[in-house]
């Protein structure tokens, strides 16, 4: 397999800025080049850019991924430190996931304020906006 950077883009649905992110940050190993100095890629780029794009999907940071792909390199190894990092990552979701549950009881409290008149009458939802302490929960 013999890739153009903007065919591994198309491939894996990573903008090639990205792309070239990823290798100066070492996530993705330096390119073969042609005489007329465009990069080429392998099945093994697509594969590691795929798996680069789908830990990016699931939300995990560029540390974990950075072990995750060390990890890979040692088949041998047991697989106790990638299921860490996938625990961390479902601990992380889940605090997000409660988080936006506040700011969305929050919002529909904010909303239902709302009594049709004017902007310039009184309006509730921008009073809400505007000073913290009017809100039902710390959010």
């Amino acid at each position: 397999m013999d890739l153009s950077i903007g065919d591994l883009a198309r491939k894996t649905g990573v903008k090639v800025p990205t792309i070239r992110y990823y290798e100066k940050e070492g996530l993705l190993d330096t390119p073969l080049r042609t005489e007329g100095n465009q990069r080429r890629y392998g099945a093994s780029d697509l594969d590691r850019l795929r798996f680069l794009r789908h830990c990016r999907d699931l939300g995990l940071p560029m540390q974990a991924i950075r072990e995750l792909m060390e990890l890979s390199q040692h088949p041998n190894r047991p697989c106790n430190d990638a299921n860490r990092i996938a625990e961390e990552q479902l601990t992380a979701i889940r605090a997000r996931i409660a988080h936006l549950k506040k700011l969305e009881t929050e919002l529909v409290r904010i909303t239902a304020s709302c009594k049709g008149g004017s902007i310039a009458a009184d309006c509730n939802v921008l009073k809400a906006f505007g000073d913290h302490s009017l809100c039902g929960d710390d959010h």
